[in-house]
């Protein structure tokens, strides 16, 4: 038996940066013990964004349980309070069946929310974000990012440069509190864990990973990217909404308008993966819950005392 750290719901949790190969390692270990796993993406929750979100695919999900995917419309809002209270409901009936919760991602803000809760912000002056928000259509997102990092540049190291509503909220911060967002999150690290969690990040050397990024950029281009797209446009849905604005969908739709070649898409999806990446890399290691495991040792997990009482 496993030597439970306290009374709370056990969970596990795998992250680490796209392409590190989560989902193959999940599934694995999902196979060994009594785990369904849980989607901790804040992308695969939209139907029919499966290709360019490396969703599990249909035959991965069938052969266990898998939770939270495809269970939005790509124009509904989802947020990290949106998934902690799915996920709670979701781990709860893992639990009531005698399984292990398994959440498998990449979005570090959507696990943090989970373990610890969200951390409290400050009251927003009005009269500031709408100054914001006009600067934001004038200006573009890449200014209101270079001015963020004036401010908070570790924040701004792990924000993309086009992720606009998170630069307005951290630069909205600070100039109304004259405190980065940085040091409201500081304040909620010393909060109590909602579970008795065991948070594996998989780790990579970099080339490494930059190599396995490019290798599935161009599967996704061979699987039919383009076609996807295509086809979530001819369901009517807006080229701006936020989900079609991530990483692969933007470059296909800017494509498709002529604003790109084929070619210049996908150097541009390569790059951008790979920046994205960078700031999971730098999100996960600097993360004090996390136990980083190499993901070519990945079966040490199943050593760990956290997770005796669910293997064979």
């Amino acid at each position: 038996m496993a030597r439970i750290l306290s009374k709370l719901p056990a969970v596990l949790l795998i992250s680490g940066p796209t392409a590190v190969g989560k989902s193959a390692v999940a599934l694995e270990i999902a196979r060994r013990c009594q785990a369904e796993i849980i989607n901790g993406d804040s992308l695969q929750v939209y139907r029919y964004l499966d290709i360019g979100t490396a969703k599990p695919d249909r035959y991965e999900r069938q052969l266990l349980p898998h939770h939270l995917f495809d269970i939005l419309e790509p124009d509904q809002p989802f947020n990290a309070t949106d998934f902690q209270l799915q996920a709670d409901q979701v781990i709860a009936d893992i639990h009531a069946r005698g399984s292990l919760p398994l959440v498998v991602g990449g979005t570090g803000l959507y696990l943090k929310a989970l373990l610890f809760g969200l951390c409290q912000m400050p009251e927003i002056d009005p009269e500031m974000r709408r100054k914001l928000e006009k600067r934001l259509q004038v200006e573009g997102s890449e200014a209101l990012h270079t001015e963020l990092a004036l401010h908070d540049a570790p924040l701004a190291a792990r924000l993309a440069p086009r992720d606009k509503t998170r630069i307005l909220r951290a630069l909205e911060t600070v100039l109304t509190t004259g405190k980065s967002i940085t040091y409201f999150q500081e304040q909620h690290r010393f909060a109590a864990p909602r579970y008795n969690f065991l948070h594996v990040f998989l780790d990579l050397e970099r080339e490494e990973l930059y190599q396995r990024i490019n290798m599935r950029v161009e599967k996704m281009i061979a699987a039919g990217l383009q076609a996807e797209v295509e086809g979530l446009l001819e369901k009517g849905f807006s080229s701006d909404l936020k989900p079609l604005q991530s990483i692969g969908y933007r470059q296909m739709i800017a494509y498709l308008e002529n604003r790109l070649t084929l070619e210049q898409a996908v150097a541009d999806i390569k790059q951008a993966t790979r920046r994205y990446a960078k700031r999971q890399l730098t999100w996960f290691r600097h993360d004090r819950e996390a136990l980083r495991i190499e993901v070519s040792a990945w079966k040490k997990i199943l050593s760990l005392d956290f997770f005796e009482r669910y293997t064979d």
